[in-house]
């Protein structure tokens, strides 16, 4: 009997310890509750470096780019860093430097992915301008035209412009109500191979505000996008981006995390007291599949920068669905949200010689990573920067992105200028 009770008090001992310990870590990696004392590293002092330059034109400002790039890696204390630039629709320079993978001394090369967190939400519109250009989907209809069972009532007179621009009501991550989908969304440690399932973390938890009517920045409403464009092409959602985008771009090293794990080419992610110190700890196992379309996707610099390059070719989005893309949103009482939101995309203006310049741009910040895409049409120009680390405030990490802007630019058109003089 006796051990009987003990074989049972050991059993209850590990379930609670196995149910609890994601929880722990969970705190932990926000800083709420100490690390283990085991598992740290520093990162070394001289990082390696390495960079593609695809035209001569390019070759100083490649090196004094590098430089930066790497300087700006260890000002922010990130392992790992990439970039790629591409300016007239043609990619220039690749960049990388620093580890993937510390303790096996890899560098990053420009093979190497990182999770892009909400810069999936750029992604997951470019395959919606796909289905836009084929006239399976309007953004001005009900998502409820497409998706024929969809598991809250209220979801109904949701339009499918204000789930891909973040004025459904649906709530962002650990805001619902439902208590399970709170710990699942805490432990991540649940795999879904269908977008429907992962719809169960929230699908309890009652609108914030009629859809429409204001602005609230929701991954889960991309999560739900997903499902409906998953129903409206009668595909998977990921076969539908590979169908649609993946493929006919040719993007080899974009995708879900899960197709990447035994590839050797997926960094590792390192928590480093957002970017305050070089001693870091790799980030705890995590999956994401239940936020693939708006934070969950992994890809390198030089697939989003191609991704980027393909709002460049009027045969492959065409230029009416663009302007959809690229239009900030506005809201019911006919103001533009304050973000100035697109259709999976933020619009932003930069001051260059006394000009004002557009741009397309969207960031992510993902399980020990951030991501940045860039897109400024003028220039047919694309950039894109990942880390396998994060930095308290996003800024600090993506700051970096207008100095080498500027410097590939000012390059191209004095290259230009020479050509025609």
């Amino acid at each position: 009997m006796l051990k009987k009770r003990f074989g049972i008090t050991f059993g209850v001992i590990l379930l609670i310890t196995w149910l609890t310990w994601p929880v722990y870590q969970f705190y932990a990696h926000k800083g709420d509750v100490p690390f283990t004392p085991w598992g740290w590293t520093e990162i070394p002092n001289q990082a390696p470096k390495s960079q593609i330059v695809n035209s001569p034109i390019y070759d100083g400002v490649a090196k004094s780019s590098l430089d930066l790039l790497d300087k700006h890696r260890e000002k922010i204390n990130a392992p790992g860093i990439s970039a790629a630039v591409s300016i007239g629709g043609k990619i220039v320079w690749v960049g990388t430097a620093g580890w993937a993978d510390l303790s096996k001394d890899e560098p990053v090369t420009s093979k190497t992915l990182f999770r892009v967190g909400s810069t999936s939400k750029a992604i997951t519109a470019t395959g919606l301008a796909r289905l836009i250009d084929t006239k399976k989907i309007d953004l001005e209809k009900p998502i409820s035209q497409y998706h024929r069972s969809l598991p809250n009532a209220s979801w109904r007179n949701i339009k499918v412009k204000h789930l891909a621009s973040h004025s459904s009501g649906l709530t962002h991550y650990k805001q619902f109500e439902d208590k399970r989908g709170l710990y699942k969304s805490i432990t991540l440690n649940t795999y879904y191979n269908d977008v429907n399932d992962a719809l169960g973390l929230f699908d309890g938890t009652k609108l914030m505000f009629d859809p429409g009517s204001q602005f609230s920045y929701s991954s889960y409403g991309t999560v739900l996008l997903s499902a409906v464009m998953q129903e409206a092409a009668q595909l998977p959602f990921l076969e539908l981006m590979q169908q649609q985008v993946f493929t006919p771009l040719n993007l080899l090293d974009i995708g879900a995390e899960g197709q990447f794990l035994d590839n050797g080419t997926l960094a590792k992610f390192y928590w480093n007291d957002g970017g305050k110190s070089p001693r870091v700890r790799e980030w705890r196992d995590v999956d994401l599949s239940h936020r693939l379309a708006g934070g969950g996707f992994v890809a390198t610099s030089t697939a989003l920068v191609k991704l980027g390059n393909s709002y460049f070719d009027d045969q492959f989005i065409s230029r009416p669905t663009k302007r959809l893309l690229w239009t900030p949103q506005l809201l019911s009482n006919g103001e533009v949200n304050p973000q100035n939101y697109a259709i999976g995309w933020r619009v932003s203006e930069l001051n260059r010689k006394g000009r004002s310049i557009k741009f397309m741009h969207h960031g992510g910040v993902s399980r020990g990573a951030q991501s940045l895409l860039i897109v400024i049409p003028e220039y047919k120009f694309s950039i894109a920067i990942n880390i396998n680390a994060k930095t308290q405030e996003f800024h600090t990490f993506s700051t970096i992105w207008k100095a080498l802007a500027l410097t590939f630019i000012d390059t191209y058109e004095q290259a230009n200028a020479d050509l025609g003089s």
